[in-house]
């Protein structure tokens, strides 16, 4: 039987020289998404604005200086490529200030969250004047890193320092002993504070993460018997997994990119015997004058930071739900 010419189907899309429904929508759909974009812009363009302006611009500046041939009173005097560069890596010392900086930024992470983990397990529990404690906790966080830093500095000098005074009193120590005066001591005792000023945010992004842990669960694992150590290995640690990778990503960058406390602490040591890379830097802009060289040096330390960074998010994913 043939077929009516009424019956003949009406061709579709190109044929009609109308575009497809699945085309229509996807039109429809960039559009509402533009639209979207510049209805957040007034809310999202002064963020945008800011990163721009602390992150991004002074970045690229950074990296054009680190190719010029800049004087000591600052005139630019032209391109010299990876000149610069070559200057660094021909740099002696420069090994030793790359392990020292790895040395100061893992000593100092690591000894922190530790710390941080105990003290924040203490202050989880009810006891008497815990408000007050945990105020206290708050008080390296709330003062100056340079004045918290100068108070250890004049507390470790040789004979008029309080802390050098104490540590005889106790018999640690023989005769009072200049700590800043050597590099390996002004060191040690420059990771300490730096410990001491981490605490507070560390131990509080713990606390915030302890008080997700269910207490049902808690509950359960002890009528199941579990000792505490396991409890707290087997429960409370993977649920603390989220708070632990922010804060030790924020202490890592923190660390890392840390000025003042080595500054004061080993700023009066001659040499290089006691320097990391931000010191260095400053010691090229300061003390040498060098913007160059020095703009060389932060491109190399923001490559390594962006490097670390970019493997502990590979490996830890600290956004990833358990």
């Amino acid at each position: 039987m043939t077929q009516s010419i009424h019956e003949t189907p009406v061709p579709t899309g190109a044929a009609t020289g109308r575009p497809r429904a699945g085309v229509v929508r996807a039109r429809a759909a960039a559009g509402t998404r533009l639209t979207d974009l510049f209805s957040a812009l007034p809310w999202i363009g002064p963020a945008l604005i800011l990163i721009f302006g602390v992150v991004l611009f002074p970045a690229v500046v950074m990296i054009y200086n680190s190719t010029r041939d800049i004087s000591l009173s600052g005139v630019d005097k032209g391109s010299v490529g990876f000149e610069n560069y070559e200057t660094l890596f021909a740099f002696a010392p420069l090994g030793g200030i790359m392990v020292r900086t790895v040395i100061w930024v893992f000593a100092v992470v690591t000894i922190a969250v530790l710390a941080s983990l105990a003290l924040a397990q203490f202050l989880n529990k009810a006891f008497p004047g815990r408000q007050i404690v945990r105020m206290a906790v708050l008080i390296p966080w709330a003062a100056s890193v340079v004045m918290t830093t100068l108070v250890v500095y004049y507390g470790l000098e040789g004979y008029i320092g309080i802390i050098n005074k104490f540590l005889v009193d106790i018999n640690l120590i023989d005769a009072p002993y200049g700590w800043t005066k050597n590099a390996t001591s002004a060191f040690v005792w420059s990771i300490g504070i730096a410990v001491f000023v981490s605490l507070p945010f560390t131990t509080y992004t713990i606390l915030a993460g302890l008080a997700t842990v269910p207490a049902d669960v808690l509950e359960a694992a002890k009528m199941d018997g579990a000792g505490r150590i396991r409890t707290y290995v087997a429960i409370v640690l993977p649920q603390l997994r989220g708070a632990l990778s922010v804060a030790v990503l924020i202490n890592i960058i923190n660390v890392f990119n840390s000025l003042p406390i080595l500054k004061i602490m080993t700023g009066s040591i001659p040499g290089y015997d006691a320097d990391t890379v931000m010191t260095m830097i400053f010691k090229y802009i300061q003390n040498e004058h060098k913007i160059d060289v020095a703009s060389a040096l932060s491109v190399i330390a923001f490559l390594i930071v962006i490097v670390i960074v970019a493997i502990y998010v590979k490996l830890v994913k600290p956004m990833k739900e358990l």
